[in-house]
């Protein structure tokens, strides 16, 4: 599966009512360590088909969102299970790094 688009209209449906873990990607496409995380949370979305969903929230365009995580810089990855957010990183992180994200 591919990365997946959030915007306020879908959050609700895509992140907190998922079925599986979603790792939450805050960028923008300015971010020199937004497109370097860029195709590490790629490879971990089409790794783990069906097992956890990554979305992509361009800050930009979804101010609204990013000010309800309170996202002050990017990337920001944040994670949820059950429709809750477990865990936040903010910064280039290694793939390890980014999975043990959703381990609460």
């Amino acid at each position: 599966m591919a990365e997946i688009k959030i915007t306020k209209d879908n959050f609700e449906k895509e992140v907190l009512q998922s079925s599986i873990p979603v790792l939450l990607d805050f960028f923008a496409t300015w971010c020199g360590p937004c497109r370097m995380l860029a195709p590490i949370l790629k490879e971990i979305a089409e790794e783990n088909e069906g097992k956890i969903k990554v979305g992509k929230v361009d800050v930009d365009e979804e101010g609204e969102l990013a000010s309800a995580f309170r996202v002050e810089s990017i990337p920001t990855i944040v994670a949820f299970r059950d429709g809750k957010a477990i865990n936040m990183a903010v910064g280039y992180r290694k793939k390890e790094d980014l999975l043990s994200l959703l381990n609460n």
